[in-house]
């Protein structure tokens, strides 16, 4: 019990839920329907998207079988989670790299704007 009650302390009291709890189903057409947005030759990160959860945005990519433009969501610092196959579809979209990285600067797509 001391041990829990010193975690809380060091780490700001317990955890709070930021935003609501959505169904399986709804959240992963949610994440579809985001990622359908992202038009051709830009990017959005995995925390674009859900800023609360970017881990689970990689998952509903991972595991979802609609088809959408996975290729177009990159890490917050411009990687890629899948490699050079990912980096050759940017390519082909113009998207600007510069080595193995997403210039975000030039490509990153914010809704509403």
């Amino acid at each position: 019990m001391r041990a829990r009650a010193a975690g809380r302390r060091r780490f700001g009291g317990p955890r709070r839920r930021t935003a609501p709890r959505r169904s399986w189903p709804e959240y992963e057409a949610e994440v579809v329907d985001r990622v359908r947005e992202i038009p051709y030759g830009a990017v959005s990160t995995y925390g674009d998207i859900d800023p609360c959860a970017p881990r689970r945005v990689g998952f509903v990519l991972a595991t979802t079988r609609v088809e959408i433009p996975w290729h177009r969501v990159v890490r917050s610092d411009g990687t890629v989670a899948m490699g050079d196959r990912q980096l050759a579809l940017l390519r082909r979209e113009g998207v600007p790299i510069a080595g193995h990285r997403v210039d975000l600067r030039r490509a990153r797509y914010s809704a509403g704007e």
